[in-house]
């Protein structure tokens, strides 16, 4: 596991971490689950592999119990033989299907709000729908940040870390860049141009603008020298 980045949020901290989920020593790893709870591909079935058939047995009791889950919904098992304790299977949206921004929203506050009537302290979250379901990584990931920020800020928690988590480079990375990208901006810098009068470089996060952009915007921004 490495840690990318991290932001501090009163007591509470943000990670974004590159890794195996299944790996995670947390209170609860996240799965992005199908409506049927029924764990055979991606994320799901590694869960699944790594911690042992107890996992998709308990799911099972509550698909029989509740009948499919709907979008948004999270439930909570143990996590069989996974070194975290639980595993919090929620539905996200599939991409195409109709207000998927708010429905992915919906996902993770719904798994954050099980966490804390749980007790729990620490979490890892991956990029839900960003998968199979096709939502957009960089539109999802962001707002699975965002969401993560805006809950810890505003509502009372038990929990303590809420981890990021990808495996592999693309999804970590988009992660980090929504983090960074708070407020608009993602980076600044000062470099001399060829006329080696000083420069500022502002790189300015498209989606605070437009959050259909996918192109990042760079404004050069000359500086007055010091007299």
């Amino acid at each position: 596991m490495k840690v990318l980045k991290e932001k501090r949020i009163k007591d509470k901290i943000i990670q974004v971490v590159r890794g195996d989920i299944t790996k995670e020593e947390v209170d609860a790893i996240v799965n992005a689950a199908n409506r049927y709870l029924s764990h055979g591909g991606g994320v799901a079935g590694a869960i699944v592999r790594a911690g042992g058939s107890i996992i998709q047995e308990e799911s099972n009791k509550i698909i029989e119990k509740n009948g499919p889950l709907n979008t948004g919904d999270a439930v909570i098992t143990t996590a069989g033989s996974l070194p975290s304790k639980y595993v919090i299977h929620t539905v996200g949206p599939v991409w195409g299907e109709g207000d998927e921004e708010n429905k992915l929203k919906k996902a993770i506050l719904s798994v954050l709000r099980l966490a804390t009537e749980k007790k729990l302290e620490s979490i890892s979250i991956p990029a839900v729908s960003c998968g199979i379901f096709g939502f957009p990584k960089k539109k999802g990931t962001k707002i699975i940040y965002e969401t993560v920020k805006e809950f810890l800020e505003k509502e009372e928690t038990s929990l303590k870390i809420v981890r990021l988590i990808g495996i592999g480079e693309e999804i970590p990375n988009l992660f980090a860049q929504a983090m960074d990208w708070e407020g608009g901006f993602i980076s600044t810098g000062l470099f001399k141009s060829s006329s080696t009068k000083l420069t500022s470089v502002v790189t300015v996060s498209p989606s605070s603008l437009n959050p259909l952009s996918t192109t990042d915007i760079f404004l050069i921004i000359p500086l007055s020298s010091p007299r």
